[in-house]
């Protein structure tokens, strides 16, 4: 009997570092995208669940990301 592995809570969601989050949504430019990381305690982008550290790498969650612009708190960040 095979064993399988899950993970609780994955739903497919795709995380990207800056430079390929810019690649692929060229809309956001790589400073605008840093602002946002840097500023992401005021600006709700963490609380959001949008942004991940590994060491020094910043992961981008796509699907947060833009359910945080679509919140329109990026107009106030």
């Amino acid at each position: 009997m095979a064993s399988t592995h899950t993970t609780p809570n994955c739903d497919n969601t795709l995380y990207l570092t800056v430079e390929l989050f810019n690649k692929k949504h060229p809309a956001f430019p790589v400073g605008t995208l840093r602002h946002y990381i840097f500023y992401k305690e005021s600006n709700g982008l963490q609380k959001a669940g949008a942004i991940f550290k590994m060491g020094r790498k910043v992961l981008i969650k796509e699907s947060a990301f833009f359910e945080w612009i679509e919140s329109g708190a990026a107009a106030t960040a």
